[in-house]
């Protein structure tokens, strides 16, 4: 593809060289430039990609997209200056790839809580109805059935477009997409067209990154800002900041909500570990899933399905099979009469939520066992929320290791335990070693009990000092208690 071509939505402030040359590939990380590249230099978070310009250059890079030039320009290249090189990134990506998302019933899902499992039951969804379909997710990303590892919410967006035209190539018709605040703030995603978008809620996460709750507020925003007017954007009602996301989009806006006035209204009618008896818009459906928190979920993938045309009642039907995503409130049952849920919940609100939906199918009838910690290297004013919540609404806490990264463990949980008061710190306990945490709480565990291990979900390792050790939590339950 030429150079030329791959400027067509960007605004250059300088252009050096030829935009009439031949582009073979595209790269904003250099070492992976090769002869006839465009590398584009973004400044990250942690290095400045113009710091590598002439390693692109050795390389092969022809062309070089840039917010600032090099003192000296090497011959044979040419160098195009941006105002900003992250959001020029997706546009140039966007266009070398055939502007896959135009070929595509593009939908994303934004907010803290509910983007994974909202994601992957409408990919399993619109599966099911018969249609090709492409995930882009926190677990795994999917090209009709095909798994593809995820590294990050939201893959960087050469990769991004990449992904999205293979999945055009494949036949897809739809793709399912879990959008980041991350991704939006850096622009990951710009250049895409986006045929819906979903609000799940918003609580407190991600404060190291973007400093103060109304940024990331803001970050998620400005994705709905961007949805054009043929597209449709599905917030929820019972989320005070529902109304305030699509306060300025263009798209065509409905709700969802499980206790006001909405489009799409839902109530739980029976609850028990296997799932519930919920009614959504006057019908009754039977569905694999607890917690309130998955009646708001299962709503909006209702909605979102009803929206792209499918009719009620078969979105009901197919909504009765659907199972939950791994590490989501998933129960493992134990021969010793107790159940133990694994839950990725790892902010105070998602553990909130988790343990609600446990005491609503107990009913007071056994106690809660928490086992939880926090990761490291991340937001550290959540750390003592999150052990203050768990303590709240459980009979015995044990607070241990998470995802230390390059923090000390143990500092990780005096973080977290600094919000206890005494009389709360006598029904919690520190373990340091995750597993043997988990095995404690099963050894005190009586019949009628549940075990909530929280925080790694469908994760299968640990990161210790930048290294990521194999650590499944199922299968260290399964072992213990060998199931």
């Amino acid at each position: 593809m030429k150079l030329c071509e791959l400027l067509v939505n960007i605004k250059a402030l300088a252009i050096e060289g030829n935009t009439d040359i031949e582009i073979t590939g595209i790269n904003i990380d250099s070492r992976k430039i090769c002869k006839g590249h465009l590398f584009v230099a973004i400044k990250g978070t942690v290095t400045d990609g113009h710091q590598y310009i002439s390693k692109a250059i050795e390389l092969g890079a022809s062309a070089v997209l840039c917010e600032t030039l090099p003192e000296k320009t090497a011959n044979g290249v040419t160098y195009i200056k941006v105002e900003s090189t992250e959001d020029a990134a997706g546009k140039a990506a966007t266009a070398f790839y055939g502007f896959p998302s135009e070929k595509l019933k593009l939908i994303g899902v934004t907010g803290t809580n509910g983007k994974t499992t909202i994601a992957t039951l409408l990919y399993n969804m619109f599966r099911k109805f018969g249609h090709r379909c492409g995930l882009l997710s926190t677990v795994c990303n999917y090209i009709e059935g095909k798994p593809v590892p995820a590294d990050h919410t939201t893959p960087d967006p050469i990769e991004l477009n990449r992904l999205l035209k293979c999945m055009a190539d494949e036949g897809c018709e739809y793709v399912f997409m879990e959008c980041s605040s991350h991704a939006i703030a850096q622009k990951r995603i710009g250049g895409l067209k986006f045929a819906g978008g979903i609000f799940t809620n918003l609580t407190r996460d991600h404060l190291d990154y973007h400093k103060t709750f109304e940024n990331y507020r803001d970050a998620k925003k400005a994705f709905f800002d961007s949805m054009p007017k043929e597209a449709f954007v599905i917030t929820n009602a019972d989320d005070k900041n529902g109304a305030v996301m699509v306060q300025n989009t263009k798209a065509t806006v409905k709700t969802y909500s499980t206790r006001t006035l909405a489009d799409f209204r839902a109530k739980i009618i029976e609850c028990h570990f296997e799932g519930m008896y919920i009614e959504i818009n006057g019908m009754e459906v039977g569905v694999q899933f607890i917690g309130k928190f998955n009646v708001s979920n299962l709503l909006a993938v209702y909605g979102t399905a009803v929206m792209l045309g499918k009719k009620p009642e078969d979105v009901l039907l197919v909504l009765s099979t659907l199972k939950s995503v791994s590490g989501r409130l998933e129960p493992l049952r134990a021969n010793e009469g107790f159940t133990v849920i694994v839950d990725y919940a790892h902010t105070p609100d998602a553990l909130e939520n988790v343990l609600n939906a446990i005491h609503e199918v107990l009913d007071g009838k056994g106690n809660v066992i928490t086992v939880c910690g926090a990761g490291g290297n991340r937001d550290k004013g959540k750390r003592p929320l999150m052990a203050q919540e768990a303590v709240k609404q459980s009979d015995k806490v044990i607070i241990t290791s998470d995802n230390p990264r390059f923090e000390e463990p143990q500092d990780i949980i005096n973080d977290m335990i600094a919000g206890l008061t005494p009389q709360q710190m006598r029904k919690t306990a520190s373990i340091i070693d995750r597993k043997e945490a988990i095995r404690t709480a099963c050894m005190i565990a009586q019949k009628g009990d549940v075990i909530l291990i929280a925080g790694k979900g469908h994760e299968n390792y640990q990161e210790i000092k930048g290294v990521k050790h194999h650590f499944d939590d199922k299968e260290i339950v399964r072992d213990i208690l060998g199931i």
